[in-house]
């Protein structure tokens, strides 16, 4: 199969401790001289991927917040999907419940959002992606199950120690999807390598979804292939092996 795009997830992947590698770099490089895609897609926001982007040489498209945004440039948005602010409320309230046992963050389509700065109104703003994060995984498993329960969310985590929500239907997979109809590529074109629960979904639905060595156990059986850790710079072997073969 000659694959055409290549969708790298970032934390765990194609940075290691949030560098990347010169070697990762290097065969980037090379795919985008070979006239492959490299698409960015990752849990964070637009504002944490733009550096990263920009010292690689990469336009767009990009997936961030879990596929709840797709921008075609680092200047022009493509589609967003938002959480609607009542279920929204129904977080905050959900964790509540746990009092200090855990913490949370979420991103809008302006700020990072956590204990320091949630707005009055929670209607004020447009959500796109909210987590909770805790030291606890029996507390990690409650919250997934009951939120489970509410059957309007997309849930995953980009960690062990954290679960994180989308909109429903939307996940890294969706936003791959849009990028494929951009640019004309199909699915079964594409690569995608991640190693956390939000990659799963791109992963499944790649023409090759490869897991990081590094990755989680889950992810990895879900897989097509495992490349080494991103300590190894598991995403240039994927590029040389596959994307370039």
């Amino acid at each position: 199969m000659s694959y055409k795009m290549i969708a790298l997830d970032l934390d765990g992947t194609l940075l290691n401790k949030g560098v990347v590698s010169a070697e990762n770099a290097k065969w980037v490089e090379a795919a985008i001289r070979a006239g492959k895609k490299v698409v960015l897609s990752t849990g964070r926001a637009l504002r944490d991927v733009r550096s990263i982007a920009e010292n690689l040489n990469l336009d767009g498209p990009f997936v961030i917040n879990n596929g709840s945004e797709v921008w075609k440039s680092p200047e022009e948005l493509y589609i967003r999907h938002e959480i609607d602010p009542q279920i929204i409320a129904r977080l905050f309230r959900l964790i509540e419940k746990y009092r200090d046992e855990v913490n949370f963050w979420a991103h809008t389509v302006t700020e990072r959002i956590d204990a320091r700065n949630v707005p009055e109104r929670l209607n004020s703003v447009q959500w796109l992606q909210f987590s909770i994060g805790s030291a606890n995984p029996d507390h990690l498993k409650e919250i997934r199950e009951e939120v489970a329960g509410w059957n309007c969310l997309e849930i995953s985590n980009s960690a062990v120690n954290n679960v994180e929500f989308n909109p429903f239907g939307v996940s890294k997979a969706s936003g791959l999807k849009e990028v494929c109809r951009l640019l004309g590529i199909s699915m079964s074109e594409t690569i995608a390598v991640g190693d956390s629960l939000n990659d799963i979904a791109m992963i499944r639905a790649a023409g090759l979804g490869v897991a990081m060595g590094n990755a989680q156990e889950p992810v990895k059986r879900e897989a097509d292939t495992v490349a080494p850790p991103c300590t190894e710079d598991g995403v240039a072997h994927v590029i040389r092996t596959y994307l370039l073969a």
